[in-house]
C-alpha cells in the first residue's frame, strides 16, 4: 500500500490545483488498490501529432514483435485529428515496408495492435497512459484531473511534456504516486534516448516499470528528477541562448559562431543552425517560461534578439528564415 506523509497531504491539499474533493476521491479509490501493476498490458496514448503518433507506432511495433501489449489504444477527442494520426502511422509502416524492413504481415500485425477512438471512456481500463498534446499546462492539469477520476486506480500516467513541470500535472491528476513524465525525441520512430522523471511522489515500483517499459519498446532510458527541462534541454537550452546572446552583443557572427561548435567541440551542427530547426517560438516559449517560473535563475534569459525574430514570423526553418535563409530542409547563407 502506498501511504502518503502528513508533509505530502498538506502540499496536495493547499496546492491550488489538487482540490480537497479530488484528493479525498483518490484515497478512497486507492487506499484498498495502491499496488502498481508489474507489466503495462494496455497502453493508452493521449494525442496523434508529430510525437503522440510516434509513440504509438513504436509501441505497436513492439507490441507486434514482442507482445508486450495486448492492445493500444490511440485517443484524438476530434476525428479530423485521429484520422491525421492515423495516417501518418499507416505511412511512416508503408515505408518501412516499401524499404523491406517490415514485412506486410508484420506490418498487418502493427496496425491490428491500434485501435483509433475519439471515445475517452476506451482510456479507462489502461495500465499506462502516455499523453503527447499541445504544450499547454492548463489544458494538461484539466486532462490529467478528468483522468484520475475516469481511470481505474492502477493506471499510470506519463506526460511526454518536453519542458514543464511534471510535479504539478502530478498533483492536478489526484494520483501523483503513479505519475511520470516520458520524454521522447523528435522523430520518435528514429530517436533512442528517451529521459524518464520522476517527481517527489513517484511510487519507486512505478518509476521502476516505467523504466522497462522504455527498455522494451526499444529504447535507451535515462533517469531524471523533475528539473526544467530534464536532461537534455536544460543544458541545451541555455547552449543556444548563449549563441543568441553572443549574436545580439557582436561578438562574433553567426556562420563564426556554428563553425567553432562543429570544428571545436565536435557537434554536427552550431547552435544557431540547431535553433532555426528546432523552431525559434519552440525556444522562446521553453525559456519564457522558465524565466516566468524560476526568475532567479541567472541562466534563464530571453534574448531581445529571439523576441523580435518571433514577433517577426522569422521562426528559423518552418517559416523559411531565422539565423539562416531556408528552403524547405535545406539551409541557406545566414541572415545579415
Amino acid at each position: 500500500m502506498t501511504l502518503f506523509s502528513a508533509a505530502t497531504v498538506r502540499r496536495l491539499l493547499a496546492n491550488n490545483t489538487s482540490s480537497p474533493s479530488n484528493f479525498l476521491h483518490y484515497a478512497r479509490r486507492h487506499l484498498s488498490s495502491t499496488t502498481p501493476v508489474s507489466n503495462f498490458d494496455k497502453l493508452g496514448c493521449i494525442g496523434l501529432g508529430l510525437m503522440g503518433h510516434g509513440i504509438a507506432q513504436t509501441a505497436a511495433m513492439a507490441a507486434a514483435k514482442e507482445n508486450i501489449h495486448s492492445s493500444i489504444i490511440a485517443f484524438e477527442s476530434d476525428q479530423k485529428f485521429l484520422d491525421s494520426g492515423l495516417d501518418r502511422i499507416q505511412k511512416s509502416v508503408d515505408k518501412l515496408v516499401s524499404k523491406e524492413k517490415l514485412t506486410s504481415s508484420q506490418a498487418d500485425a502493427l496496425m491490428g495492435k491500434i485501435t483509433f477512438t475519439t471515445d475517452r471512456d476506451a482510456l479507462n481500463d489502461t495500465d499506462l497512459i502516455v499523453e503527447a498534446i499541445i504544450e499547454n499546462m492548463d489544458l494538461k492539469k484539466q486532462l490529467y484531473s478528468d483522468l484520475g477520476q475516469q481511470c481505474k486506480p492502477e493506471t499510470v500516467f506519463a506526460s511526454n511534456t518536453s519542458s514543464l513541470s511534471i510535479t504539478q500535472m502530478a498533483e492536478a491528476s489526484g494520483r501523483p504516486d503513479k505519475f511520470v513524465g516520458i520524454h521522447f525525441f523528435n522523430p520518435v520512430q528514429i530517436m533512442k534516448l528517451v529521459e524518464v522523471i520522476k517527481t517527489e511522489y513517484t511510487d519507486p515500483t512505478v518509476f521502476d516499470n516505467t523504466v522497462k517499459w522504455v527498455d522494451q519498446i526499444g529504447k535507451v532510458a535515462v533517469k531524471c528528477g523533475d528539473t526544467p527541462g530534464f536532461i537534455v534541454n536544460r543544458l541545451l537550452v541555455p547552449n543556444l541562448i548563449q549563441a543568441m546572446l553572443m549574436l545580439e552583443r557582436g561578438d562574433a557572427t553567426t556562420h563564426d559562431i556554428d563553425i567553432s561548435m562543429q570544428l571545436g567541440a565536435g557537434n554536427p551542427m552550431g547552435p544557431l543552425h540547431l535553433a532555426d530547426y528546432v523552431g525559434l517560438d519552440t525556444c522562446l516559449f521553453i525559456m519564457q517560461g522558465w524565466v516566468n517560473d524560476f526568475p532567479e535563475e541567472r541562466a534563464f534569459v530571453v534574448p531581445e534578439m529571439l523576441k523580435d525574430k518571433v514577433a517577426k514570423g522569422e521562426l528559423g526553418r518552418k517559416s523559411g528564415k531565422g539565423f539562416y535563409e531556408w528552403n524547405g530542409d535545406r539551409r541557406g547563407d545566414p541572415v545579415e
